[in-house]
């Protein structure tokens, strides 16, 4: 009886114990994993955007290879893989960049985005038309969602960077680099108001844009693969 009594009384225990340390939902998305493998994927990106408004095409696109590099080491090192982002967008950025400093014409460095995110958007749809999930490929490891989880979170980025390359092309061709305009009470060339679109609007912008797409994107998460 008193066996019984104890065995009823460890069952319970356990059960209480169960309840206590069920995880509660969380209001940030990512786990560490994913922390550090968005940080290594996008900061090289966010650092050159930052350090190219504040000092200029040529310090900024050294800025971006150098964390690029980093990048790189740090992902290797973690999860036995390179950044993809980084990679693609430092090489587009370093042609467009060295020939806006050749020319000396700043047209070449602002139409890159135009280009890059035209193109990236229509690779992205082009894969999902050919049965090719390029974000799937990339983030397979890092996010775990269903095929049609995907495919909705591949279309969303897709129209995002196509919405941005049209926004990117309104701004360069309204705001001209031999004019000056009066923009928050400061006369700033038609460089300066793109730098700030891209670093006020757009970058906080897509910041938000992906923290809200990866919330939506919780209802069709799978639970993570165990490993032993």
């Amino acid at each position: 009886m008193n066996e019984e009594l104890r065995t009823g009384m460890t069952q319970d225990a356990n059960v209480g114990n169960r309840v206590r340390t069920r995880p509660r939902k969380r209001f940030y998305p990512f786990n560490a994993e994913q922390t550090i493998n968005l940080l290594s994927e996008f900061g090289p990106l966010v650092t050159m955007f930052v350090v190219n408004a504040l000092y200029g095409i040529n310090v900024g696109t050294w800025a971006l290879i150098i964390t690029t590099g980093m990048a790189i080491v740090a992902m290797l090192y973690i999860f036995h893989r390179p950044p993809i982002f980084p990679l693609i967008a430092s090489s587009v950025t370093i042609i467009f960049g060295a020939l806006t400093i050749i020319t000396t014409d700043p047209m070449w460095v602002q139409i890159k985005v135009t280009i890059f995110n035209t193109l990236f958007g229509v690779f992205l749809v082009s894969g999902l038309w050919l049965k090719h999930n390029f974000f799937k490929y990339v983030f397979g490891k890092t996010f775990h969602y269903t095929e049609e989880g995907w495919n909705k979170f591949t279309w969303s980025f897709a129209i995002f960077f196509l919405f941005t390359a049209v926004a990117n092309e309104y701004v360069r061709r309204t705001f001209h680099d031999e004019q000056f305009y009066r923009i928050l009470g400061y006369e700033m060339s038609g460089v300066n108001v793109w730098i700030l679109f891209k670093v006020a609007i757009v970058l906080p912008v897509s910041g938000l844009y992906a923290w809200v797409i990866t919330r939506l994107m919780q209802k069709y998460r799978l639970p993570d693969p165990v490993h032993d």
